[in-house]
């Protein structure tokens, strides 16, 4: 009760921090995006916690420590440079370990999203945890320091190498492998390390002996073996087994498939046995959670996993020496951010519980028993992690608080961390409270979604309005700030929107996550069939319906899998929706999914490459007539930016009006805050110019007409 009552003296805390909004219509878009977004904690000896702030583009490591938990910046960084930190962690000797820059794209090409004539790396760094210059380690990825804190293994072209971080030696290449690896793991004594080796169409778990420099590969098949995770005595590793569907391809329904299981190998003997096997329909393919491990290795010998068996993810366990699987957290709800505490005996997870438009920690003992909230109330809560003497840190947020850190200290009150630092001047109480409202599609299935209305709607007044519809498609937009940089940042545009007098609907369209696998797998989605436009023309007659909008007045926007469900309304509905923008959206099926499966070869699979070309916003361009406002980065690696360059050609050919804002080097998920700023400035500028007409309008006026390049006041 005690955990419970706290959430309003933290909020309190908050609300003196936040509360200093002006009237909405003074707030600047540069304003409702300042506060920054925190990701990636982890935590440490003596109970120490860090994570990242990323504040207007500009990434730093931040820091708190027990037992007054006084948040403090760790690194230096002072520029909006479009390099990420990732991969945090805390190294014996008093260092943060982390990754600074983000990936390669399939030509190798690190991102570079400033230009930078110098071009740009990704590399292993250091920074003392009492702050300093960091340093530079060695260039590589995915780090991972050994139990003594001695020697750093990490990922370099797809290889294994190794660093002292005891001295300044060069690294080097541990062994050499076929096919890429991943997943490094350390055994607990620090003498072996596993890891994933990726071969294709299939996969093997790998052990590697440090001292006497030998390989092989454990219990291996034919199969996509994955997440390893080590006994506590380091003599066993427990890993996934995935069957190689072949015929299986992305963004279509898989409700059904191949059961996946759990197997558990002897180091010493190499022999591997299944502990637990998926029962065949629903369940039988694998859904994952947000976790270290997909498979926690816990006290008294069980193994915690998720598993769909009920048509919701939900934690099981089951003891490594196999048997039945006992439901750790049965309910109509889903369960997503998992860890267990430091002494194995319980695990922390988020799940939307008893609010299924919100997230929550829970807590429930890994031998079973009644879970139990550890944060409740009107907020969002996501991300546990429990420190070696208990303190559960997570992150936070609510309809008008953007998301921070906060911890429960072991035996005290919820408290936020870098609160002065990290919400100053964030113009909370100019924001609205989104309404939780539930439609039917058109085929009649019932659909959730968040309303937004402006705080100046007057008796009897008619607003322009406009559908948002998230990425993913695996997502769910929530009644407040999100958890995810990328719908965090669309959050702030929803409200923004509202802010400048649109009624605002976000849509979770099906296909979606956080209601179930029915929802989630949904008949006839994506490539398959586009059943999710039912929701897109739902949404838009349910707007169309509301006595405050005015139906001729709707505009749509989204990016990623929501780009594509906009073309998609403006290629089959224009009628309905007067306008959209289209960030990085799909607007052919057969591109994306080739992008995603180099190998699949749409002259092969006639029959499917026909429906998926059907299911998709060009098969039907020849009715599109509204307006859009197409927005891409060029070296998107999830959305081609050929998709943007084909769309404008076809409209363009068909007198369609078309505005384009085009980032060069910018990947999918904007790196530079710049970038997002830009975007969704020119979002706001081209939905006041299409949709909200002038004063003398009225219903049938002109349309007001601003430059997207102008500077407006936002």
């Amino acid at each position: 009760m005690r955990r419970q009552a706290v959430l309003g003296a933290a909020c309190m805390a908050l609300g003196a921090i936040v509360q200093q909004g002006a009237a909405q219509q003074g707030v600047r878009i540069e304003q409702v995006m300042s506060a920054p977004f925190p990701t990636g904690l982890v935590s440490g000896a003596g109970g120490a916690v860090a994570w990242v702030q990323n504040a207007q583009g500009v990434r730093n490591i931040w820091m708190a420590e027990p037992p007054a938990f006084r948040a403090r910046q760790v690194t230096p960084y002072a520029a909006d440079d479009g390099q990420d930190l990732t991969n945090l962690q805390f190294a014996g000797d008093g260092r943060i370990v982390f990754v600074r820059g983000g990936g390669p794209n399939r030509q190798g090409e690190i991102p570079n999203p400033t230009s930078d004539p110098a071009g740009t790396r990704q590399a292993v760094w250091a920074v003392a945890s009492v702050g300093g210059e960091p340093r530079q380690l060695t260039e590589g990825t995915a780090p991972s320091v050994s139990p003594s804190g001695e020697t750093l293994a990490f990922l370099r072209r797809g290889q294994v190498w190794s660093l002292s971080l005891r001295d300044s030696a060069p690294a080097r290449q541990l062994f050499e492998i076929r096919g890429t690896a991943g997943s490094l793991e350390w055994s607990p004594d620090g003498s072996m390390l596993a890891f994933v080796s990726n071969r294709g169409d299939h996969s093997f778990i790998g052990v590697y002996a440090v001292t006497d420099k030998q390989l092989r590969y454990v219990d291996p098949s034919v199969d996509r073996d994955g997440n390893p995770v080590w006994s506590p005595d380091g003599r066993s590793i427990a890993f996934t087994r995935q069957a190689n569907e072949r015929d299986r391809l992305p963004f279509m329904p898989a409700r059904e498939g191949q059961p996946w299981s759990i197997r558990v190998v002897d180091v010493t003997t190499g022999g591997g046995r299944a502990v637990w096997r998926a029962a065949p329909g629903a369940g039988s393919v694998f859904q994952g959670i947000a976790a270290e491990h997909q498979v926690l290795w816990a006290a008294d010998g069980r193994l915690v996993f998720p598993w769909e068996r009920s048509g919701w993810i939900h934690l099981y366990a089951v003891s490594a020496a196999g048997g039945e699987a006992t439901e750790l957290t049965p309910g109509a709800f889903e369960v997503e951010h998992v860890t267990l505490s430091a002494n194995g005996r319980e695990v922390f997870y988020s799940s939307n519980q008893g609010d299924i438009d919100r997230r929550h920690i829970w807590r429930v003992p890994v031998a079973g028993g009644r879970p139990t909230a550890v944060t409740s109330g009107a907020g969002i809560e996501w991300g546990p992690e429990i420190t070696e003497s208990g303190a559960v840190a997570f992150f936070a947020s609510d309809a008008r608080t953007p998301a921070h850190a906060e911890i429960i200290p072991t035996g005290s009150i919820r408290q936020p961390l870098a609160a002065e630092a990290t919400l100053r001047d964030f113009p909370s109480a100019a924001l609205v409270e989104p309404q939780p409202v539930v439609f039917p599609g058109a085929d009649g299935m019932p659909i959730h979604g968040q309303l937004f209305l402006p705080r100046n709607l007057g008796a009897g007044e008619r607003r322009p309005a406009v559908l948002f519809f998230h990425g993913g498609s695996r997502r769910q937009m929530l009644l407040g700030f999100h958890y995810l940089g990328y719908y965090h940042n669309a959050y702030t545009l929803n409200q923004y929107l509202a802010g400048r007098g649109f009624i605002v609907l976000a849509v979770n369209y099906r296909s979606g996550t956080g209601y179930g696998l029915e929802f989630r797998e949904a008949l006839n989605y994506g490539a398959r069939g586009a059943s999710e436009f039912n929701d897109v023309l739902g949404a838009g007659l349910y707007l169309r319906g509301r006595a405050e909008v005015d139906p001729a007045r709707i505009g749509l926007w989204g990016g990623s899998y929501g780009g594509y469900l906009t073309a998609l309304g403006l290629a089959r509905a224009s009628d309905l929706f007067a306008a959209g923008v289209d960030l990085h959206g799909v607007h052919d099926w057969n591109v994306v999914i080739r992008n995603f499966v180099p190998s699949y070869d749409a002259g092969a699979r006639a029959e499917v490459a026909r429906l998926a070309f059907q299911s998709s916003p060009m098969a039907s361009i020849d009715t599109w007539r509204s307006p859009v406002l197409v927005i891409h980065g060029d070296d998107d690696r999830n959305v081609p930016f050929s998709e943007s360059v084909d769309l404008m050609a076809a409209l363009r050919q068909r007198g369609v009006e078309v505005e384009q804002l085009i980032f060069p080097d910018e990947i999918h998920g904007f790196l530079l805050h710049r970038s997002w700023v830009a975007a969704y400035r020119a979002t706001a500028d081209f939905f006041e110019r299409k949709l909200m007409r002038s004063a003398a309008g009225n219903g049938g006026g002109r349309w007001s007409a601003r430059a997207i390049t102008g500077d407006d006041g936002r």
